[in-house]
Parts: structure tokens; sequence; C-alpha cells
């Protein structure tokens, strides 16, 4: 074979142009640069800072010899027969171009999370960064996004402006999206009377919101239990399963209760506290005319301030205390009006007589028969 000419060998040698985009392969990776053979005259050089904008990244844990790869020429020659390359301009381009085609086509993708700021999140597609702003992280308040690092999240492309470097990732539009389907879904399952298990998202100073697995339901105080409830906050705790009863539906709003009609505490009331039957019970409340005693969870019964003793009572709290438990004497029961009255007094032994009534009825008799 002839050897080839001088001039022939120039032109063998394939020119480059800033701009342009080639492949080499991988010859050495040093701590601050990539050296490439691109098949040019001389090397490929892909400095630490024109590979990635990650300073803590090592190179060669990143990229190993023999390894091909793609990169854009920034400048021909560096002085010393080298090109300078960037890797992370080529990606951020190409991946410009994607999230424009995902902003288009309304796409969902899908990236870890990189970095959490104060203002929100900011995830990598394809070298390319998109900020989520904290407002459309999520569909509810959250104060603290550090839960995030790491994590691979879904969201949609919803303001994509690559030369004012504003891409705007959305994860609300999604999570609202699918809670209005589980939402759906919901409302066409359950109808009132309906019972059925819920986990606490709430817990407020007038009850619980419960979610139902697609909608939340309002678990008032008042419906929590027969027995009467001063804080929800001792009842039930954010994370707790509870069972439930669909008690009304108003449009997206869902009423629930835990007072169950087989629990109903009056349905064997007119046994348990019949006229003449002594009970047991704890004050509850007091008013000046009277204190409320609890018998059971949901029954409550008046003691009137006349009926606590067979002395005079100025007002209950002379001598009763909240949670006291006492024993009276149920001395009348209304079923329908849900009321019933005790008496302390009639179970109360009757103070004996002086003796001194005896010796004056004596003299009042002699005198009579005189």
């Amino acid at each position: 074979m002839s050897e080839q000419s001088f001039e022939e060998m120039l032109g063998s040698i394939k020119t480059i142009r800033n701009g342009e985009i080639v492949k080499g392969k991988v010859i050495d990776v040093k701590d601050d640069e990539i050296i490439l053979d691109i098949e040019w005259k001389g090397e490929g050089i892909i400095t630490k800072s024109e590979y990635t904008n990650d300073s803590s990244l090592v190179l060669s844990e990143a990229v190993h010899p023999g390894d091909v790869m793609e990169a854009k020429v920034l400048k021909v020659n560096d002085g010393e027969g080298q090109a300078i390359l960037t890797y992370k301009r080529l990606a951020a381009e190409k991946g410009n171009k994607r999230l424009e085609e995902a902003y288009n086509n309304h796409e969902v993708l899908t990236a870890p999370v990189t970095q959490v700021l104060d203002g929100g999140l900011c995830v990598n597609v394809e070298e390319t960064r998109v900020f989520i702003p904290a407002s459309l992280v999520s569909d509810s308040y959250e104060k603290d996004l550090s839960k995030y690092f790491g994590q691979e999240i879904q969201f949609v492309i919803t303001e994509f402006n690559p030369r004012r470097r504003r891409i705007i990732g959305n994860r609300k539009q999604l999570l609202l999206a699918e809670k209005a389907e589980k939402q759906k879904a919901l409302m066409e399952r359950i109808h009132v009377g309906d019972v059925v298990d819920g986990v606490v998202k709430n817990v407020t100073d007038f009850g619980a919101f419960i979610d139902l697995g697609g909608a939340d339901g309002l678990l008032h105080i008042s419906e929590m239990s027969w027995g009467r409830v001063e804080n929800p906050r001792k009842v039930f705790n954010v994370g707790d399963e509870v069972r439930v009863l669909i008690k009304d539906i108003n449009g997206e709003k869902i009423a629930l209760s835990k007072k169950f009609p087989e629990e109903n505490p009056w349905l064997n009331a007119s046994e348990k506290f019949a006229v003449g039957n002594i009970v047991s019970g704890k004050v509850a409340r007091m008013t000046d005319f009277g204190a409320f005693i609890e018998l059971a969870p949901g029954v409550d019964a008046l003691l009137h301030v006349s009926q606590i003793s067979r002395d005079h009572v100025a007002k209950p709290s002379d001598v009763l205390s909240i949670g006291q438990e006492i024993e009276a004497k149920v001395v009348d029961f209304n079923g329908t009006d849900k009321k019933i009255s005790l008496s302390m007094k009639a179970i109360e032994a009757p103070a004996p007589a002086p003796e001194h009534e005896e010796e004056a009825e004596a003299p009042a008799e002699e005198t009579t028969e005189e």
C-alpha cells in the first residue's frame, strides 16, 4: 500500500466548527476535566464546569474511559491545539426541547428533587432545571418542604420561557385532578346511613376532618359520642383510623357521626332509669337551679336544688362539685322529651325528732285535764 502524501493526510483530517455537535470516546478523566478522542487533529476537552453545575460531583465516578459522549464545540482551538467542548449546554438544549414538547402536549413528567429552596423545589429534566413554587407543590399548605429532597415527583410544565430562564412546574394541578376523580368515585359510592372507615386528617376545636379516601368529611364535636366531648383533641389524633356514619351529604360537604343508632343509650333507658329506681351518676355541670347528673354517656338527669337535701340548699355548688359521684332516686322519667328528674332528698334518712318534744307534750295534756 502506498504511503499517503502530506496533502492527502491533511485532507483526511476532520474539520470542526464552533457550535457543532461532535461525538467522541473518553480517553482520560481527571479531577477537573474529561479528555475525548473526537477524531480530530487535537483532543476534545470538557472541563468540570462544562460538564455539570454540581460542584460536589466527582468526575471519575460519573464518567469512565471508553464511554462515548456527545458534546458541543465551544472553541475550536484553545491555543494548544485542543478543542474546548461543553456537555451540560448541549444537554440543556436537549432538555429545553424535551420540556417544550412536554409543555405543548401537557405531558406528565417525573424527575428527582435536586434542591429545596425557601420558595419551592428544583428538579432536573435532562440537565435542565425546572422550578416548582411552594404554592404549586401540594394541594395544601406545607411549611417544610425538606421531605421532598431526593424524591421523584410528578408534575406538568405550566410555564415555558427558556430565554428568561423561567420554566415552571406544577405538581398541585395533578394532585387536584387526582383528588377530583377520587371524590367523584366516592360520591357515587356512599349514601346517607352508610358506615365507612376513614383516617383523621385534622383536628380542630369544633370537630375533626376525616379522610374518606377521595373527600373529607366533618365529624362535629356534637357527633363524636353519645356522651359529652369537651375537647376533640383529647379524643382523636391525626392519623387515627375511625369508623363513622354518613349522617348527611350536601353537595361536596359530608357530615359524619359516631353516634350509631344501635348504641343510643336512650333505647333501654326506660327500664334502667324507671321511676323509683336508685341510680348513681356523676355531676356533669351545675346551674343556680340544680345540677345535671350524667347517668350514662348521653343520658343526663336534672337534680333540682330543692331535691338535693332535706336541709335548705341555696345553690348546688354549696354542697356538690363537678365530677362528684352521687346516688339518687328517679322521681320522673319522660322518654319522649329525654328528661329525667332525680332526688337525693328522697333517699336521705329523716332527721330524728328532738327528745324535748315528748317532754313538752306532757304538761299540755295535764293542762287540758285540769
